[in-house]
């Protein structure tokens, strides 16, 4: 056993040296890294996604089984439930924390605050979408007809390209430090956009109606209503946070990958 075990070294050791007669030979020139492959697929998804996944069924439930139809809109009144919330958190939650993340990477250059920013804009602009679609099917049935130019809603695709215009610079620039400044700047005119498009309604002639959750005054819907677009808005919100947890933990990922290939492209 001892000799085998002496064998098996030497042959070790001869193999290490020689490179073996069976071995491959190892490409010296490649960097650092470039052989190794990441040991395990990321799971980005877990139980606070799952969780939020049947926060969201739950309250839909409730939105059409449990609440009341609303006397002038009827059935179509309860896209309210999924337009308006996704609103809220694509620009209240997904976009502003997009625009600070991006003013405090210009403050302190910590490129972790560059990938909240990327990671919130690319989640926000799925809200944002949801938002765009829903609009149109709740003004068809309301107002008779699927687009008016409605300033809020022009307002919101606007900022929409504008999102989707940050997010394909970023694949386009490839220096990471260039891409996060000039992703920063961008990020924050977009976050400029959405106070503007909360004023909209008072601001121009629009058939939009006013807001009825925030304003000065008292939300004007009846309990059972408020009630179940607070649950609503706490699901998308839980969602949110998900999805956004979920898409960072997939750009840490990405970024390995970049770093043991060597590449350092964009994420």
């Amino acid at each position: 056993m001892g000799a085998t075990s002496n064998v098996g070294v030497a042959g070790h050791g001869a193999g290490g040296a020689g490179g073996g007669a069976g071995a491959p030979a190892r490409d010296e020139s490649a960097p650092p890294g470039r052989d190794r492959a990441p040991t395990s697929a990321p799971r980005p998804f877990g139980a606070l996604f799952w969780t939020a996944v049947a926060a969201v069924g739950v309250t839909y439930v409730r939105a059409l089984a449990f609440t009341p139809v609303e006397a002038l809109q009827g059935p179509a009144q309860k896209i309210f439930y999924l337009h308006a919330p996704a609103a809220f958190t694509a620009l209240y939650l997904a976009f502003a924390l997009m625009a600070i993340s991006s003013v405090l990477y210009l403050w302190l250059r910590d490129p972790k605050l560059d990938r909240v920013a990327a990671c919130s804009a690319e989640v926000g602009l799925a809200f944002t979408t949801v938002v765009l679609i829903t609009g149109p099917l709740w003004a068809k049935p309301v107002w008779g007809t699927w687009w008016s130019g409605d300033a809020r809603l022009t307002a919101t695709l606007f900022l929409w390209l504008i999102i989707l215009g940050y997010l394909v610079m970023r694949q386009a620039v490839e220096d990471r430090e260039l891409r996060a400044r000039y992703s920063a700047v961008l990020a924050i005119l977009a976050g400029l956009l959405v106070p503007f498009i909360h004023l909209t309604v008072y601001l121009f002639r629009t058939l939009h109606p006013q807001p009825i959750v925030l304003k000065p005054s008292a939300p004007s819907m009846p309990a059972e209503m408020a009630v179940t677009f607070a649950l609503a808005f706490v699901a998308f919100a839980l969602l949110f946070v998900a999805l956004l947890r979920a898409r960072y933990r997939l750009a840490l990922a990405a970024e390995a990958r970049e770093e043991a290939d060597g590449s350092g492209g964009p994420n």
